[in-house]
């Protein structure tokens, strides 16, 4: 059984589950697993583990809209080397800063690999959902996509301080608020553009139809190939680039991208159904959680 056949079981038993977060008395809570394996590559620094691994949970703060609060995290390692721990948490506590939340503590334990579990809390009354999008809504992206996809590439070539630098996003926490009164359905692209508009579509029980030249390539792709298709299947199916993707009324686009503190793209339009890009199917691939890399 693969992460997404788990999560659908699962689903089954928890009711609150769905989400990006899960959304208690006014309160978002999200928690997430980041371990060497898949998540760091050799070369990750522990600063750019700390910042990585609550970034993403604070992702999903972002993902419902709301306001970042506080975050914790579980950080095990075969051993406990003291310039690394007080790396980790200043990258944690960066990350937090950056986005108007605290970093308050969490726990240390033993592991066999280098393993962090971080958990995020935010507030907001007005929570944004998977579900929701209407036909006819425009689908948008925040910012650019396929950074981490070009820092895998800088790992494996050595370029160890720009693939750190890529590896430390900045969470949507800003642009989260800011387009929250306006957007129908909203999620981050934690796995993939591809994959967040088939698990929207999903939720929503509608389609997209986008267009292949809308997609904001991120300048340090195209650094790391040379082929355009090469360049969009690493900005679309890679994943972990922690953009916001949405749908939002054509009415209500312009007061979006106004209010919004990122460049919002728009990528196409909410049909009835089918996930298609210039016309054609788009498979549903992207980052799957205990793989080594993407499934694209």
């Amino acid at each position: 059984m693969d992460e997404r056949a788990a999560l659908r079981l699962l689903a089954e038993h928890l009711p609150d589950a769905g989400d990006d977060a899960a959304v208690v008395d006014g309160l978002v809570l999200s928690t997430d697993m980041l371990h060497a394996r898949a998540d760091f590559p050799a070369g990750t620094t522990a600063f750019t583990m700390g910042w990585r691994a609550v970034g993403a949970s604070l992702s999903d703060v972002a993902a419902m809209g709301a306001e970042a609060v506080a975050a914790v995290a579980v950080y095990a390692a075969p051993t406990f080397e003291p310039d690394d721990l007080v790396a980790f948490v200043d990258g944690a506590s960066d990350v937090c800063d950056l986005v108007g939340a605290r970093y308050v503590g969490g726990d240390l334990d033993r592991h066999d690999e280098p393993t962090v579990v971080s958990t995020a809390l935010g507030r907001t009354e007005s929570p944004v959902r998977r579900r929701g999008a209407d036909v006819g809504d425009v689908v948008c992206v925040t910012g650019t996509l396929g950074r981490s996809a070009a820092a895998l590439r800088q790992f494996d070539a050595g370029d160890i301080e720009s693939a750190n630098e890529g590896f430390r996003f900045e969470p949507r926490v800003a642009a989260g608020r800011a387009v929250a009164p306006f957007v129908t359905a909203m999620m981050d692209s934690s796995d993939g553009l591809a994959r967040s508009l088939h698990q929207l579509a999903e939720a929503s029980g509608c389609g997209f139809a986008v267009e292949a030249a809308a997609v904001p390539v991120d300048p340090a792709v195209d650094a790391v190939v040379e082929d355009g298709a090469a360049a969009l299947r690493l900005a679309t199916t890679v994943g972990e680039d922690f953009e916001l993707v949405f749908t939002v009324p054509p009415a209500d686009l312009e007061a979006v991208q106004a209010a919004c503190p990122v460049p919002v793209t728009p990528l196409g339009s909410v049909v009835e159904s089918g996930v298609t890009m210039d016309g054609e199917p788009l498979p549903d691939q992207g980052y799957t959680h205990g793989s080594e890399e993407a499934d694209g």
